[in-house]
């Protein structure tokens, strides 16, 4: 039987997403402070960002991590942190005493700054990722032990990260790394995200202490090269993700026009050369892909908004860049015209738009 779930706010007078007037926060509870998972020293997490891809990968990773840790979380949505408390696991006792599964929600980011030694966020876009740690990192953070990390896993530009990893470094206030995922909700929920890291080797100790991080919410962690290195592979694989998603879509249709059955058609392109991610997982007609958004009427997933933000985002980061990207422009117009008529869909749903039969 469940035990009863209570929620524990910490008072604020911050908004969310960064405040130019930031009142100077509290010390940071020295009781929770390090790493290890003796008894008499457990360790503090932050998650920020209970969206989508956030709310799975917090809950896997308050699962994984040793029942006497706190999570501390934060998130615009209300309702997302009180259904994180009542789904996941037992809210702070009252007396603050560590507890099993303890979980305790605040309404700032400065607040899970202060508390942790390990902040992940998941946010949605460069602006959202300033703002925050606008809010976390201003009056500086006091000292923690051992350094404090920041672990982006969002999706933005490379520019915007390395300038938010600068802000962290020049006023030493911890270590950042950019960890974007692949994967997919269904990643998040299974715990089988691929994360793209950028992190320097310079101390030789940072990437080693990241990855069992990332291991609590994923399958595979592949370290990229320096700062925004991750991020830059990501925007390379979303690309690719955004033109192939088109193509799967258009391919089924025409198969399925020329009177070819579906899941023959499916199963077929799965075993030959045209077979990817977008046809063999998250295929856009029924009864190919198990669990795909097909099955549910294009509901949940990866987000039609999501993709043309990732989209843009790639087309920004490669004419920076002089990268010639021919399809492009020819995408971009295909999920401005999806998102009108289909918004909050998964970008499988291009099937539909194009005349798809669900």
């Amino acid at each position: 039987m469940r035990a009863a779930v209570s929620i524990r706010f910490s008072p604020s007078r911050l908004c969310l997403l960064g405040n130019n007037n930031t009142a100077t926060g509290s010390a940071s509870k020295a009781a929770h402070r390090g790493f290890s998972t003796s008894e008499s020293r457990w360790a503090t997490w932050g998650f920020i960002g209970l969206g989508r891809m956030g709310y799975p990968m917090a809950s896997n990773l308050r699962a994984k991590i040793p029942e006497g840790d706190k999570l501390v979380i934060s998130d615009r949505n209300a309702e997302a942190t009180t259904r994180f408390v009542q789904e996941v696991g037992v809210a702070a006792a009252s007396s603050g005493a560590p507890g099993k599964g303890v979980i305790e929600v605040v309404k700032t980011p400065r607040e899970v700054a202060e508390q942790s030694e390990t902040i992940i966020t998941v946010l949605p876009e460069p602006r959202h990722v300033i703002n925050v740690f606008h809010n976390m990192l201003g009056p500086p953070l006091s000292p923690s032990t051992p350094e404090r990390l920041f672990i982006d896993c969002s999706t933005i530009d490379p520019k915007s990260s390395k300038e938010v990893a600068n802000a962290v470094h020049s006023t030493a206030q911890g270590r950042f790394v950019d960890a974007p995922m692949s994967g997919g909700v269904v990643g998040a929920r299974a715990a089988t995200l691929t994360f793209m890291l950028g992190a320097s080797t310079r101390s030789g100790h940072l990437v080693d202490r990241v990855r069992p991080i990332l291991m609590h919410m994923g399958s595979r962690v592949l370290h990229l090269g320096g700062q925004g290195a991750g991020l830059s592979g990501k925007l390379a694989n979303n690309y690719l993700l955004a033109i192939s998603n088109i193509a799967v879509a258009e391919a089924m249709n025409m198969g399925i026009r020329w009177g070819l059955d579906g899941q023959k058609l499916g199963e077929l392109i799965n075993t030959s050369s045209g077979r990817c991610w977008a046809s063999e997982v998250n295929n856009p007609v029924k009864g190919v892909s198990e669990g795909a958004p097909a099955e549910n009427d294009f509901e949940g997933g990866f987000g039609v908004e999501l993709m043309r933000k990732d989209l843009r985002l790639a087309m920004g980061a490669a004419q920076e860049v002089g990268a010639k990207m021919e399809l492009a422009n020819s995408a971009k117009e295909v999920y401005e015209w999806v998102d009108k008529l289909e918004a909050g869909k998964d970008f499988s749903v291009v099937y539909k738009w194009l005349g798809g039969r669900v």
